[in-house]
């Protein structure tokens, strides 16, 4: 299949998904408005207002789901899932705040409206989903398949081969390999294949020899991708930036930029939002034991490291009792620290102390998902022992994160300890995405029954 039918049968594929999308969310506001107002043997009628309105966001969510993500070949089920359920949440919530704002909240029935919400998330993973394995079927079947030539002498090859091999449905199939010295005619070997896509992987000492394969290439339509050898570092945030005009290879930099701060801050916003109005009673409840049983503040706060290594105030339900430590000390607890009072080590125990954070997550200064903050000592301390720790502080710290979930939560009393946290810590860095927050809160619950690190 030609490069153009490629492209050409993506952009219909594409028309085809956002399409679905539209009828999913229609499909999902209709069959919740029967589910709310429908008495058999006759079904309710959708009244023009809804109907409307039930148009206008279905309309406006299959144009904003290809702006916040687009769909790859390659990309993994559970990572598309992710992407529409945040797309649907999103336009839900700008939805309702535009009902308020211009007081028009009244004419529509709440119920119906937090239906809708969850009806049309289901309708959209069906949809999804089904989309999903007809790509497959349609790549399995010749659709959308891109031919790629790898020409190089690096590890990256093998790296490039093994993916692909792990990825069947992602459209790529490699044709040929061509080992740079072999006397290949690179050439010739494009004009016989004529493939989508030629990967050219030098290392650093051949670099020179890039100038002559693009020559040899001259007359080549495919597309021409360079993969720099890169293996001999530990990149934390692999990618390309536009720096002054010249483009540069992102060795070590925050994995938050551009659209993807976007979308993480609208997960951070949203969840900590909803967390702190289902919650509301609960942290009333926290705050009454604390000051019927203990004297002192409800509120513990105390300074950490944040995004960038600025320092912030972050909040905890005081689960101690009031005592002073030494200067420049920070004491960790301890099993059957007499400095926790019996209703701070419940709250220890269930993490329920750290819930005041999501107000830190509503000033900015925190993430519902990212490195757990340290005391200020502790920084001073493990930077000078831990190579790479300072990294943690690329992102925003988080109220839960993937050490957390990974048995690294509580007390870190040995190096080792802290170590594996941090190794944990950077895994998260180099490998985010929206899926991988989704994952981590429903994780999360479980991941705090099940540690007993925590004193």
């Amino acid at each position: 299949m030609s490069s153009f039918s490629i492209r050409k049968s993506a952009s219909v594929i594409g028309a085809m998904v956002q399409s679905l999308d539209f009828l999913a969310v229609c499909a999902g506001g209709w069959l919740s408005y029967q589910l709310r107002f429908s008495t058999l043997p006759e079904l309710a009628e959708l009244h023009s207002a809804e109907r409307l309105l039930i148009l206008g966001l279905a309309a406006f969510s299959s144009l904003f789901f290809g702006k916040v993500y687009r769909m790859w070949p390659g990309g993994s089920l559970a990572a598309m899932v992710g992407r529409v359920t945040l797309g649907w949440v999103t336009t839900w919530v700008m939805l309702i705040v535009l009902l308020a704002m211009t007081k028009s909240a009244e004419s529509f029935s709440r119920v119906w409206l937090v239906t809708w919400l969850m009806v049309s998330t289901m309708t959209l993973w069906m949809g999804r989903i089904t989309a999903f394995f007809v790509m497959a079927e349609m790549r399995r079947g010749g659709y959308q398949h891109k031919s790629v030539v790898l020409y190089g002498d690096t590890k990256m090859l093998s790296t490039v081969r093994n993916r692909i091999e792990q990825a069947t449905w992602s459209g790529y199939d490699i044709v040929s390999t061509v080992l740079h010295g072999d006397g290949t005619d690179i050439e010739a070997l494009d004009a016989s294949l004529k493939p989508d896509e030629i990967w050219i992987s030098l290392s650093m000492a051949d670099q020179a020899q890039l100038d002559d394969v693009m020559y040899a290439l001259r007359h080549s339509v495919a597309n021409i991708r360079l993969l720099p050898d890169l293996m001999m570092y530990q990149i934390l945030n692999h990618g390309m930036s536009i720096t002054v005009g010249i483009p540069m290879i992102d060795i070590s930099v925050s994995p938050m930029f551009g659209s993807r701060r976007v979308v993480k801050s609208l997960l951070d916003y949203t969840v900590a939002s909803l967390a702190l109005l289902m919650l509301s009673p609960v942290l009333l409840m926290i705050a009454a034991a604390i000051k019927l049983t203990s004297k002192g503040p409800v509120l513990f706060q105390q300074k950490r490291h944040g995004w960038n290594d600025e320092e912030i105030w972050v909040y905890k339900f005081r689960s101690m009792a009031m005592h002073k430590e030494s200067d420049g000390a920070v004491t960790q607890a301890l099993r059957d620290d007499p400095r926790v009072t019996p209703v701070g080590r419940f709250l220890r125990k269930s993490s329920l102390d750290e819930l005041p954070q999501f107000f830190n997550v509503l000033q900015g200064r925190m993430s519902v998902v990212g490195p757990r903050p340290h005391a200020l000592k502790h920084n001073s301390d493990y930077v000078k022992l831990i190579p790479k720790y300072a990294l943690r502080h690329k992102v925003k710290p988080g109220i839960t994160g993937w050490a957390q979930i990974c048995g690294y939560r509580g007390e870190t009393d040995t190096l080792d300890k802290m170590e594996g946290r941090v190794k944990h810590d950077i895994y998260y860095l180099e490998h985010w995405s929206l899926w991988m927050d989704l994952k981590i809160i429903a994780m999360t619950p479980l991941a705090t029954v099940q540690n007993k690190n925590v004193y």
